[in-house]
Order: structure tokens, then sequence, then C-alpha cells
């Protein structure tokens, strides 16, 4: 396919990824140090109901990954996340939930290196060391073998989506290897079914401890990941069949394995311990260190399959984090062809990857080490602002159904009128079980992207300055400051005291408050969005959104054009 532009080179973003590439790099997202945290933290807070908290969340991202289907599906474009809500709604919703979603991607390469050093040091010593609140956290000597690794991270995508595809592939079957073999060992040497009804029940800490560990006991960082094969849909083979089956598969597969793992672990833990302890479960030695299942094969006796765990520990982590770098780097190229940022970041390199996205993408890692010294201290950032990201997916749907009924779906959800606005209130739900410590810092967050998007603005010119359609994201302030309030208001608290929620919405009171008001958003968002009209010029030639989306490098200082600006000649392989 040969794709020419005025002003610009004739580079597009190749077609390297077939389905299983693009499968596993959803897998390979999902799959990474959440499952050697996850396990532990969850039980910690729920007992052995938070096998209901791996259900429920998974479901929950299911959903959610189901509407990303069909949206994927429809506009298999670079950086999708950024641009479907652009679609609906016009250009301020698709800079705020670009710029969320960039934050939730650019941060969690930093994370799994995090998590990669953490493990490592059972090898190298001097790595990490522990802070006053007991966390892991990065000495300097850890600080430049984290700066190492995410150069790395960014020259393998430097050279390439074919390489990252094919050195990903490798990794994943790995990744799923090693949880799956545990699954089985620990079944098989240490299962005591009294541990479901010990401590306490199976409810110990009632239902709002089920919903605490959805968003603080890492089930739902341990799912995140599925929107990857979306971020890259232009690179795939085949997009429109091939995005949906990585999406709704990988989520498929995430979940069964996670919940495998969450009955595993409670199983195989000693009766003795929970008779003590109860729920307050703790290791000692290298499992405080290296996490819940390296912890019980240790005690267990079985060295081998700790030594293995110890070496999942680097290749897991550091797997996903060398495709957030590769997805991070696309939503910033997305954001750049939307006028967001500077256009130098839309640029493709001989290899037709965005090099000064990557390079970007790279020193943002580097400074989220400062504040962020370890795994702990940054996973609530990148949960609460990837999903906050997830909420605009609904509203594009519901949107978009409207403005282009007859556009082809290769998959359509079904009963989308019930689904996309439910989809919506979950997506704000888990904001609300994160608690008012983390709503507070996408609060700071969205700031931070409004001061940016203002210096962007003022050293454009006029005639290059974005249109921020500012009639049909009317309906963004209220849902903001909504969210915070009721947060504020609610009975959520899994953080520090001094930033804890007033309670003045109890425990119930607050999940119902939350979901009627996203109920009454949605359909005032769905009623404020853009014309057909409108929306088809930001979409492109409805008959050939591949076409489009792929249409060559916006020049570094060009104003966004419509699609039709762009001359696609031949035909290209489905």
């Amino acid at each position: 396919m040969k794709i020419t532009a005025s002003g610009s080179a004739a580079r597009t973003l190749r077609r390297d990824i077939g389905p299983i590439g693009l499968l596993f790099t959803s897998v390979g997202s999902i799959i990474g140090s959440g499952w050697l945290f996850g396990a532990l933290r969850a039980t910690v807070v729920a007992g052995p109901a938070a096998i209901l908290s791996w259900v429920i969340g998974g479901a929950a991202m299911v959903l959610l990954a189901l509407i990303h289907a069909e949206l994927g599906g429809m506009y298999p474009v670079a950086g999708g996340s950024a641009r479907f809500p652009q679609y609906a709604f016009g250009t301020m919703i698709g800079f705020v939930s670009g710029w969320f979603a960039f934050l939730g991607t650019v941060a969690t390469a930093p994370i799994e290196a995090e998590a990669t050093l953490q493990y490592a040091s059972n090898y190298m010593k001097g790595l990490t060391t522990l802070a006053p609140d007991g966390t892991p956290v990065l000495t300097g000597t850890g600080f430049v073998m984290a700066a190492a690794l995410m150069l790395v991270f960014s020259a393998i995508n430097v050279m390439g989506v074919r390489w990252l595809s094919e050195i990903n592939n490798a990794a994943v079957w790995w990744k799923l290897a090693i949880p799956v073999l545990t699954v089985i060992v620990l079944l098989a040497t240490s299962f005591h079914p009294g541990n479901f009804t010990a401590g306490g029940g199976f409810l110990p800490f009632g239902w709002k401890g089920v919903f605490v560990a959805m968003a603080g006991g890492g089930v739902i960082f341990s799912f995140l990941g599925f929107e990857q094969a979306i971020q890259l849909g232009a690179e795939s083979r085949n997009p429109q069949r091939n995005i949906p089956l990585a999406v709704i598969g990988s989520m498929i597969l995430g979940v069964l394995l996670y919940v495998a793992l969450q009955v595993t672990f409670i199983a195989a833990l000693d009766p003795a311990v929970l008779g003590n302890k109860g729920w307050s479960v703790a290791f000692t030695g290298t499992g405080a260190t290296y996490g819940p299942f390296a912890g019980l094969t240790v005690a267990l006796g079985l060295g081998w399959l700790a030594f293995l765990i110890y070496a999942d520990a680097v290749i897991s982590p550091g797997g996903t984090g060398l495709l957030y770098v590769g997805t991070s780097s696309r939503l910033l190229f997305a954001l750049a062809r939307d006028g967001y940022v500077p256009g130098l970041f839309a640029q493709l390199s001989a290899r037709c990857v965005p090099f000064h996205a990557i390079a970007f993408s790279f020193l943002c890692g580097i400074l989220l080490f400062l504040p962020f010294p370890g795994w702990y201290k940054l996973v609530g950032f990148v949960s609460s602002a990837t999903v906050i990201a997830y909420a605009m997916a609904p509203l594009a749907l519901g949107a978009l159904r409207r403005q282009e009924p007859d556009r082809e779906r290769p998959f359509r959800l079904p009963c989308a009128s019930a689904l996309a606005p439910l989809g919506f209130i979950v997506a704000n739900e888990l904001i609300l079980f994160s608690s008012w410590a983390v709503v507070q810092k996408l609060v700071v967050a969205i700031a931070i992207g409004f001061v940016l998007l203002a210096i962007s603005s003022a050293t454009r010119s006029a005639e290059k300055r974005p249109t921020f359609d500012w009639a049909s994201a009317r309906w963004l302030w209220p849902y903001l400051a909504g969210v915070a309030l009721i947060s504020y208001l609610g009975s959520f608290d899994i953080t520090a005291k001094d930033s804890a929620p007033r309670g003045v919405l109890p425990f119930g009171w607050d999940i119902l408050a939350m979901a009627i008001f996203s109920t009454a958003i949605y359909f005032l968002a769905v009623g404020a969005r853009l014309s057909d009209e409108r929306a088809r010029q930001y979409i492109g030639d409805p008959g050939d959104p591949v076409a489009e989306t792929e249409a060559a490098l916006w020049d570094a200082s060009a104003q966004p054009s419509p699609a039709s600006a762009y001359t696609v000649e031949g035909t290209m392989d489905r």
C-alpha cells in the first residue's frame, strides 16, 4: 500500500503483527508483576472472598474490553484509546482521554522495571532498600540499573514493531507457563479446603473488603493491558478481525489464570498460620521481598519452583515494561497527529516507528523514578489514570452507535444500549473504590494536562490551533467535579489517614450515588455528541477507515487536517 501526503514523507506504520502476535501483545501486558503481588494483597484485604474480587473485577474488565473490542474493530488506528473519544466528542475530550491513557501507559514501564529490580536483588545485592514505611524502594545503584533497563526497553522498540512482536511472543509463552505450573504444583502439594472458611469465614471483612481489594489489592491493576492490541491496531495484519479476538481472548485468559492463582494461594496457606494471625498473612525472609508464591514455595520446600518464580519475577515485569514503552509512544504519536502535543512526536523513523515519541517516553519513565521509587508507591497512580481513560470508551461507543450506525462492525457488542452505560458506571465505581487519596492525584494530573495544553495552544499560530469543540465537551466539567466530590464524601479509604475521605456517604450509599450520577452523565454526554457530519470529518473516509488512520505523517508543524487531504494508492493486504 502506498500513501502520499502533501508535506510528508511517504512512510506509514508497518503491518508486521499477526493474530497471535496481537493476542500475545495484550496477554503479555496483563501477565506482569500483578500475578506476583496481587493474590497476597487481595487476601489480606478481603480474606477468602478475594476470589470474588477477582471474579467481579474480571467481569468488570471484560465488559470494558468488549466495548473496546467493538471500537477497535471499527477503527484500527494507532493510539486508539486517544482517538475514539475524539471521533465522538471532538478535540477537547480526545485530549483529555488521550492524556490519561498516556499517563497510565508511560508510568507502567517504570513500575515493571522497579518490580524486575526488586526481584533481581535476590541475585544482585544493593538494588533496593526498605523505606521507613517498610516498602522496597530503589537505591542509587538501583536507579542507575532501572534507567538502563528502560533504555533496553526503548532500544528494542526503536528496532521496529516486528522485533517487539517476536520478542514478546517468546516471553509470553514463559509468562503463561510459570503461573500455570505454579497453580498445578501447589494444588497437588498443599491444598487445605478448610482455609476458605477459616479466620472469620468466607467474608471476614464483608462486601466492602471485596470492593476495596479490587482497587487496593492489585486486582484491577493486574487486569490492565487488554487495550494494548488496540494501541498497535494500525500495525496489525487484518486488524478488523484480529483486534476483537486479541482483546476478548486476552481477558478470558487473564481472568481464568488470576482466579486460579487466588484459589491456589488461599488453599496452600498453612492453616496453623491462619489460626494464629487470621488473614494478616505475612512472610519473612525472601518471601517478604519476592511476594506470596515465592514465599509459599520456599515454605513448602519446593526450591526448584521458587527458582523459576524468581526468574519469572524478572521476565514477566520486564516483558510488560517492554510492551508499555511501545504503547505509550503510540499514544503520544496519536496525540501529536491530533495537534495536542508538538508534531515532532508524529514523525516516523526509517524503520517506521515513532522514534521521538519513544525517546520522550523513556525520559518520562526516568523522571517518574524520582517521586515514585518503588512498585507500591506508583501502582495506585497507574491504575486510576488507566481506569478513567477506560471510562471514555463507553461514552464513545454510545455516541458512535448514533453517529455511524451503518459503519461495518466486525464485532458488535450485544445489548449496547444497556451495556455501554453499565460500562461507564463500572469504570467510575472502580475509581470510587480506589479512595479519595488516589482521586486527588487524578485532579492534579488533569490540571497539569490542561496547563500543557494551554502552553501548546499559546505557542501555535491562530490558524494552527485545534478547535476544541467546547459544546460537545460541556459534560466533562460536571463529570470530573462529581467523581471527585463523591469520592471525597464516600466511605472508601485504603491509603494514608491524612487524606482519608469524610465518610458522609456510608458504604453502599456512595456506590448508589456514583451509579446514579454516572447514568446521568452518560446520557448528558451522548446527547452532547458531535453532529454526524462533524464526527465523520474526524474519522475520515468511511469507506476505508484503515487507510485513513494509517495515512502518513503529519508534518512537524502542520495543523491537523482532514483525512481527505491524503491520497491512498493501491490496495491493502487484509
